[in-house]
């Protein structure tokens, strides 16, 4: 997958632990968890908007993007 969460620097830059995160935003240590593996296929807006508020980020800190051109001849998977 070409998209990398970067969750783990964003929360060593800022001092909070994922417990703490996990609390704030309203979500349990293990869908935080999930997310910070990559092991999720989404995430919804509102999640996203509350960690950047709690990280004092933008979402780009969370997300990083590795370029692979092969991907434009995979078929999608209903993603728009």
């Amino acid at each position: 997958m070409p998209i990398r969460i970067t969750l783990d620097d964003v929360l060593a830059h800022s001092g909070l632990t994922a417990r703490d995160v996990a609390a704030r935003i309203g979500v349990s240590e293990t869908h935080l968890s999930l997310f910070r593996s990559g092991k999720v296929r989404g995430v919804r807006f509102s999640t996203l908007a509350k960690l950047c508020l709690v990280l004092d980020c933008q979402p780009g800190a969370l997300l990083a993007y590795d370029p692979n051109p092969s991907d434009l001849d995979r078929p999608g998977e209903g993603e728009v």
